[in-house]
């Protein structure tokens, strides 16, 4: 999925920001971009460090949306392709 269809797929209503789905969508997308980034540049280590914090941020999210509502924990996962 691009950019745009993560937005759409993820949000509740037109100016969704802080829904904690949509927060780990956009923050998943991060990730793989700074990933395919890590990929080409293996010493960039500022980018590591921000990644790992992006990664911490949306793993305290996922745990906060499993408390909340497991039923969408369970299925935002495999559509974003994370593994727990």
């Amino acid at each position: 999925m691009n950019k745009k269809e993560v937005k759409e797929v993820f949000k509740k209503h037109d100016k969704d920001t802080g829904s904690a789905e949509f927060q780990i969508s956009q923050l998943t997308d991060r990730i793989n971009t700074l990933t395919d980034h890590l990929r080409s540049n293996p010493g960039d280590n500022s980018s590591k460090h921000g990644m790992l914090k992006l990664v911490g941020k949306r793993s305290r999210l996922l745990n906060f949306l499993q408390k909340d509502n497991k039923d969408l924990h369970d299925n935002i996962l495999p559509s974003l392709g994370i593994r727990k």
